[in-house]
């Protein structure tokens, strides 16, 4: 689950990491309001999980009243990259002297957290990695020990930030990591992680991903949910408990298992198609469980065919097949659906789909010639 920045900085003060005072807000009026009580001069920022907002325009320093509300109207549903500004963010301005750049990520190749600093924060900074990988130091934490002092001093140190802060951000990053740790979360990034004039060391952004799975240990975090700004599908999957990942295709994809649906999925694709999701109705797959699923793959308008993979070894292929007639006689599905039913019960399956013959199924034995129906299918 990513939160947006303000969110993502409530969830940081929890834990003590510094950051400059604020207050969201979804109105004009709001926002003004916000503006007066915090103080002039401020920054007016749009609320959206994306980067680039700065320069697309959408964080704007206010010296006085009239400057945050004309700042505020301007932003307020801006097309940032695709996505709508519907909330900002009006924060005290801070006085920068120097900008860094801080996060933690959890490391899938490593299977382990990864504290990362750079003494070049602020816009572009992945082009700067790019550019010079040395200067972005990395350094994995054993989870069982957890982030030592001395690392985040080494950290600091071999990024090159200046002298009198290598502590204070040594510091900063063993709070992110507790943050990250204490919440569950995927990734933590701080950019700009700023040194003030006064040198006190402040987040002055917050990108923050938690692992959805671990929501329920995190209340309070899980009412920062936006569920108007999550995939309309991928909600509707999690509330039946199926698992699922839009893609930008227009092929229904349903397998049981996910090395069975990522073997599928590529080759949908090596067929000449794209498939339109992601979609692993899991082991012992229920009738039930399939009228779910093809329900959330048809709810997608862009889907023009659908392929089901199904290799029977816990699942039952008959259970697949009593799953899809019974969706045909709820939805009444207008596109082509392709099924390759193979191992448990798979003759039993394939007889009760004759049996019914549903109008617009077509049935293939292997996964390529599926593949390759379901595409021709779908256009």
């Amino acid at each position: 689950m990513d939160l947006l920045e303000y969110q993502g900085k409530q969830l940081f003060a929890r834990h003590g990491v510094p950051v400059p005072s604020g207050a969201p807000a979804t109105t004009v009026e709001e926002a003004v309001a916000a503006a007066d009580e915090i103080g002039y001069p401020c920054v007016v920022k749009a609320q959206v999980q994306i980067g680039g907002r700065g320069k697309a325009g959408g964080i704007k320093l206010a010296a006085n009243r009239s400057e945050a509300e004309t700042h505020a109207a301007a932003i307020l549903g801006m097309d940032i990259r695709g996505l709508t500004v519907h909330e900002l963010y009006v924060e005290k301005a801070s006085q920068i002297d120097e900008e860094y750049y801080a996060a933690v990520v959890f490391d899938r190749g490593a299977k382990k957290p990864m504290a990362m600093l750079s003494r070049m924060g602020g816009m572009d900074v992945e082009a700067i990695a790019e550019k010079d990988p040395e200067a972005m130091v990395k350094l994995h934490v054993d989870p069982l020990i957890g982030f030592q002092d001395f690392q985040g001093r080494r950290l600091a140190f071999e990024a090159g930030v200046a002298a009198d802060v290598i502590r204070p951000v040594g510091a900063m990053l063993a709070k992110l990591y507790d943050t990250f740790v204490a919440e569950d979360a995927m990734l933590l990034e701080v950019n700009p992680l700023l040194v003030t004039e006064a040198r006190e060391v402040v987040a002055l952004d917050a990108k923050v991903t938690l692992d959805d799975n671990a929501l329920y240990r995190h209340l309070d975090s899980a009412e920062f949910r936006n569920l108007s700004a999550e995939d309309p599908q991928e909600r509707m999957a999690k509330e039946r408990g199926l698992t699922y990942v839009s893609l930008d295709g227009n092929i229904g994809i349903l397998g049981n298992g996910a090395g069975l649906v990522m073997s599928t999925l590529d080759v949908v694709a090596q067929a000449g198609g794209r498939p339109a999701n992601f979609l692993d109705a899991g082991g012992g797959s229920k009738a039930e469980a399939i009228t779910s699923a093809v329900e959330v793959i048809l709810s997608n308008d862009d889907v023009t065919a659908v392929l089901f993979n199904i290799f029977g070894g816990i699942t039952r292929c008959d259970e697949v097949a009593k799953g899809l007639i019974e969706a045909f006689r709820q939805i009444e599905p207008t596109v082509p659906f392709v099924v390759r039913l193979d191992g448990t019960n798979d003759k039993e399956g394939r007889a009760l789909l004759a049996e019914a013959a549903l109008p617009n199924v077509h049935t293939e034995s292997t996964m390529l010639e599926a593949a390759e129906r379901v595409v021709e299918l779908a256009g």
